[in-house]
């Protein structure tokens, strides 16, 4: 038994160094984030919801750029759909178009050392971002950049929920249909959304742009209002609590991983205990071995307070959205877990328009249609298998 009692040791030994790095290093980036507080903007917002409706306008707008082409996505998947994608972004390139793509070095990470060669041999600027590296090694592997943000000539933006892959234009033959909610962005607030692309390239190259002013045209002003917030693992839970204590009716929750941070919970729970109808609709589809498990135990003390819960039954469910009072409307590439609260960058849109938040809610109310609703008994008993795995998300709920 003397190598079992070594194993211990040593995963013991891991434990506490994976610990100790990670909260020193999470310490030491609190202390060196200053993001750009942007204010509230004025232009025009396109709610999409599926991935065939998203990429036709986005592959439009996309041959439509003159000037520049900047792309951001935390995945771009190895299969037939991510091609097309190289090869427009490669047509575009070859027309002397300046085009510049991130991609998060984990997220990113099947993607052909040739296709990524080739890219760059059409002339676009291919960089990896987010890279383990010392001296917090494990903290910086934990951390990623889930931002999905591309603007064309400065003055057309979009960001949401999609990655690049087949699954996300209903080609995978588990996750289809795949819903998700994607903004198409013009007016005031794409110069926001082009400013964190470009402290993003410089926080991954070291090159900096943002004083470039072709990168930045005039852009008219819009219809509606809105405001841009960029997070980097520290101000989302903030923003969101604030919202939350400030809900005087209603607070609608749209996500695929339901594994709040405490403080924010504990908001939720405390607004049902005023009287706030709290909703929340996750899928029943997993794509992740322990998430769907790891919500159990916060879904049952919405249940038990009083809450609704709505499980999506038409494919999965992969959109991010948060409904306040009917006043506010936030959808980005934030979920509603540890990790993007504490850990990713991520960016969301809060939008303050009513004719967007009654469309949104007419969006929604389509996805409550498609989905079965939640009742405590549903989630007293569960089979012993969903119990382990449970145990096991909420140990590991910081990193899901």
């Amino acid at each position: 038994m003397k190598w079992l009692a070594g194993f211990t040791i040593v995963i013991i030994i891991l434990y506490i160094a994976a610990s100790v790095d990670f909260f020193l290093g999470r310490l030491l980036h609190k202390k060196k984030s200053s993001p750009p507080d942007y204010p509230i903007r004025n232009g025009e917002l396109q709610l999409i919801t599926t991935g065939p409706d998203l990429f036709s306008n986005y592959f439009d707008d996309l041959y439509k750029a003159k000037e520049s082409i900047h792309v951001l996505f935390y995945i771009v998947k190895n299969d037939h759909f991510s091609e097309l994608f190289f090869e427009a972004l490669m047509d575009q390139a070859h027309k002397g178009i300046k085009v510049r793509l991130l991609l998060d070095w984990f997220g990113s990470r099947k993607i052909k050392k040739k296709v990524i060669k080739k890219a760059r041999g059409a002339g676009i600027e291919v960089v990896y971002g987010h890279r383990p590296r010392l001296p917090f090694l494990f903290f910086s592997l934990q951390q990623r950049n889930h931002r999905k943000v591309t603007i064309m000539d400065g003055k057309v933006g979009y960001v949401g929920g999609f990655n690049v892959g087949k699954e996300y234009i209903n080609l995978d033959p588990v996750l289809t249909p795949w819903r998700d909610y994607h903004l198409r962005v013009e007016g005031e607030g794409v110069a926001d959304l082009q400013k964190e692309f470009l402290l993003d390239w410089k926080r991954a190259t070291g090159k900096d742009h943002l004083e470039d002013p072709d990168l930045f045209p005039p852009l008219e002003t819009g219809r509606m209002s809105h405001r841009f917030l960029p997070t980097q693992g520290i101000e989302a839970e903030k923003e969101i609590l604030r919202l939350i204590n400030e809900a005087e009716k209603s607070i609608f929750i749209g996500t695929p991983y339901f594994i709040p941070p405490d403080a924010v919970f504990s908001g939720l729970v405390r607004a049902i205990e005023r009287g706030v109808t709290v909703t929340v609709l996750v899928p029943n589809m997993s794509d992740h071995p322990l998430v769907k498990e790891a919500s159990l135990h916060y879904l049952r003390i919405i249940l038990a307070g009083g809450g609704s819960v709505y499980q999506y039954e038409t494919g999965f469910f992969h959109a991010k959205v948060l409904l306040i009072d009917q006043k506010v409307c936030d959808i980005g590439t934030a979920n509603f877990d540890c990790r993007s609260f504490h850990i990713n960058f991520e960016i969301n849109c809060f939008v303050y328009d009513p004719e967007f938040i009654c469309e949104t809610e007419k969006v929604l109310q389509a996805d409550i249609s498609r989905s079965s609703r939640l009742f405590l008994e549903d989630l007293a008993d569960p089979p012993f298998a969903v119990r382990i795995k449970e145990w096991a998300g909420m140990v590991f709920k910081k990193f899901l």
